[in-house]
């Protein structure tokens, strides 16, 4: 029979302790230590417990616990020594049923592995759904992590004891997270539409009006009339809308959402998390029969990451009346404007229809998003959840360095006009002028030679300037410094130089009530509140200029890594942002009774 929080809570210390036996691989100390917490109001403080537990034990302790386990496939599972729950999980990601290749490799990567750390290679395998990894995904993270930092790996194997004993924590419980776990899975299937040239390889790259871009939004409009939303409409930039109707009709509405398109061999999760997550509250809400007092509107925008023209924040832009006109005029790559990839969609490709999608900020209450992370803090910290409290102001530029293509060879090093090379010599001072301004970061994330050759001199360098800060006047300083440098290089090396700004936004410090919200309902759910600012932009930055905003983070696997398609979270962590969303939502049906906060 599962065991429950009340039994745990009222049980002697012994009893406690053996009721959890097996979390951590021959380590009852962990579980022990942590019952000294007593009472837990909710299985994640009991997790959070054990981490800190294991956190403050020091290094040893820590690696005595790793050495506890088992290889992957070693001498113990040959052995049949294992643990009964280490049994279990390497029988169900089938690694008792190994080919005879499959096992020589794993051990040749155990020796490997062992030879550089000092000790086993430790993964959960039952994955971010818990289901189980298969032994492709394994075989392929070990190769991965064999390329990592000894103290970094050292850290990571921790994260991952972590996740292995909330999954057997959730068994000794009898607890599924269903919602986390259906929420996950629409992220999987949303990810089976992706733009031909990457779809063939696996890859998930979603950019604007393709083809995959418009199956997505079809798939989120369906999925929201199967959860209950009262409408749902594709409007005219393409934008998915459902709105859940109120108690009361004419109150004012709550906003939320995010963006469904994604950068070139991107993660599942950015951005669509905080299109589901909401959607999941507005299933339960519809399940329950209930109606908030207020109307819930949900919205999956269309465009935010600039990928297939240089529009960056067209879905929520278009909200806020911030379309740009000359947007209709751009091309793509393939020559293809903006106005007629809205006319192939089936839009209206006008400016009135446009401008039509602006909202009166005076009939919403404000505007919330939750997002996973894109950073390692919270993976580092072992916690799920975070409240932003400002998003970092930034402004991007597409550049061009014009000089002289020329014979790599006749050319002396003192007559060149190197493109390359006065780019080159700018991301080296971007690095280090970011470097020395608390929190501000510069990054030349694109830097193409066209028509290069390996025998000439570059006269061409195309290349992109992404500088972020905490606040308008941060920001303004190093754009000023990174520029002054960039023109004077070029002047001094000859070069000519051509720069656009492509996109500026200001700093978005969340609305302090907003944020007191997401604070509570995180505190409601057992979990630490910790604070922190979001370096990435998001849609929120735009709605922060109308209305008042506020975000949540969600932790995100693999050190946070987004932008990658190694972007992941896990379900247990998606129910308590779903949990952490619903409490927010009783908040405001508490202050606003009559459809209007207190």
């Amino acid at each position: 029979m599962p065991i429950t929080l009340e039994q745990l809570n009222r049980a002697t210390l012994a009893e406690a302790t053996q009721m959890l036996d097996g979390l951590y691989e021959h380590s009852p100390w962990i579980a022990e230590q942590a019952l000294a917490r007593r009472p837990f109001g909710s299985l994640a403080a009991l997790k959070h417990a054990m981490v800190t537990v294991l956190d403050r034990a020091g290094v040893e302790p820590q690696l005595a616990l790793i050495r506890a386990h088992p290889e992957l496939a070693g001498k113990a599972m040959v052995a049949k020594a294992l643990t009964a729950e280490s049994a279990n999980e390497q029988t169900k990601a089938g690694l008792t049923n190994c080919t005879p290749e499959e096992f020589a490799h794993i051990q040749a990567l155990n020796a490997q592995y062992n030879a550089k750390f000092g000790f086993p290679f430790i993964l959960a395998v039952r994955g971010p759904r818990g289901v189980g990894l298969n032994k492709r995904e394994i075989i392929a993270t070990f190769e991965r992590r064999l390329g990592h930092p000894v103290d970094f790996e050292r850290a990571e194997c921790l994260r991952h004891i972590h996740r292995i004993a909330e999954i057997r924590l959730n068994d000794k419980f009898g607890f599924e997270p269903t919602v986390g776990n259906r929420v996950w899975d629409w992220h999987e299937d949303l990810a089976r539409h992706s733009d031909p040239g990457f779809a063939e390889h696996g890859q998930l790259t979603v950019t604007y009006l393709t083809d995959a871009h418009r199956a997505c939004a079809a798939d989120i409009a369906s999925r929201m009339r199967d959860c209950g939303f009262d409408e749902v409409a594709i409007d005219a930039v393409g934008n998915v809308v459902g709105r859940y109707h109120g108690a009361t009709p004419h109150a004012p509405a709550l906003l939320t959402g995010s963006h469904y398109d994604t950068v070139r061999n991107g993660g599942k999760y950015d951005g669509r998390l905080g299109i589901f997550v909401p959607m999941a509250c507005v299933q339960q809400l519809h399940a329950a029969g209930r109606r908030l007092p207020f109307a819930f509107e949900v919205i999956g925008f269309a465009e935010e990451e600039g990928q297939r023209y240089k529009a960056t924040f067209l879905g929520s832009g278009a909200l806020t009346g911030h379309f740009n006109p000359a947007w209709l005029d751009q091309q793509d790559a393939e020559g293809v404007t903006m106005r007629d990839a809205m006319r192939h969609a089936g839009l209206p490709a006008t400016l009135e229809a446009i401008a039509a999608l602006q909202r009166d900020p005076s009939k919403y209450l404000g505007f919330v998003e939750v997002h996973i992370e894109q950073g390692p803090v919270l993976n580092e910290m072992d916690l799920p959840l975070a409240v932003v409290t400002s998003i970092n102001a930034s402004v991007r530029y597409l550049c061009e360095a014009i000089g002289m293509a020329s014979h790599a060879g006749t050319t002396p090093m003192d007559r060149r006009r190197d493109a390359a090379s006065a780019v080159a010599e700018l991301a080296l001072y971007a690095e280090q002028r970011a470097a020395s301004d608390g929190d501000s970061v510069a990054t030349i994330g694109m830097l193409q030679v066209p028509g290069g050759s390996i025998n000439v001199v570059p006269g061409r360098c195309l290349f992109s300037l992404d500088m972020r800060a905490p606040s308008n006047e941060q920001r303004d300083a190093l754009e000023r410094d990174i520029l002054a440098q960039l023109r004077a290089i070029c002047e001094r090396r000859g070069i000519g130089l051509k720069t656009e700004e492509t996109m500026r936004a200001a700093a978005a410090p969340s609305a302090p009530a907003w944020q007191a919200r997401w604070e509570q309902a995180v505190a409601a759910l057992g979990v630490p509140v910790h604070r922190m600012p979001s370096g990435a932009g998001h849609d929120a930055m735009k709605l922060h200029e109308v209305m008042p905003q506020a975000m949540l983070f969600v932790r995100g696997l693999n050190s946070g890594i987004s932008h990658n398609p190694l972007e992941s979270t896990t379900s247990d962590d998606m129910e308590l942002c779903v949990n952490a969303f619903s409490h927010l939502l009783d908040q405001l049906a508490t202050e606003s009774p009559n459809g209007t906060p207190s």
